[in-house]
This record gives C-alpha cells, sequence and structure tokens, in this order.
C-alpha cells in the first residue's frame, strides 16, 4: 500500500535560509556580528558557542521571528 502526499505547495512551510548572492549572505553576516557583539555586551560574556547563535540569528532574521537573545 502506498500513500500519496496531496498537500498542495501552499501548505509546505520551510525552514530553509537561502541567499541569492555571496553579497546577501556577507551583509547577513555582519548584521549577525554587529547583533553578536551587544548580545555580548548585556551578558557580559565571550559566547563560545557564537557559530550556533549566529545561524539561529540569521535563520530567525529570514524568517521574520524574533532573534535568539
Amino acid at each position: 500500500m502506498s500513500t500519496t502526499d496531496t498537500r498542495s505547495p501552499q501548505n509546505v512551510t520551510t525552514t530553509a535560509t537561502t541567499f541569492s548572492s555571496t553579497t546577501d549572505l556577507t551583509s547577513a553576516l555582519i548584521r549577525a556580528a554587529i547583533a553578536h557583539g551587544e548580545h555580548e555586551n548585556r551578558t557580559g560574556a565571550a559566547d563560545p558557542n557564537w557559530p550556533n547563535w549566529y545561524a539561529a540569528y540569521m535563520v530567525a532574521e529570514q524568517a521574520g521571528t524574533e532573534p535568539p537573545l
């Protein structure tokens, strides 16, 4: 017995983060770096998990959701 996925494309939710150019990616990284500096100032400590923070920030920014604190 096989199952067919009958969802229409409009009902598909994606969390993919894409950039149309290296310039767009560079700009996103710069924004993340600035925001991360503010994050470290708030916490008063260096963040050894900065790659995870950057990734969460960039995905949230593209999705239009709240960035990490």
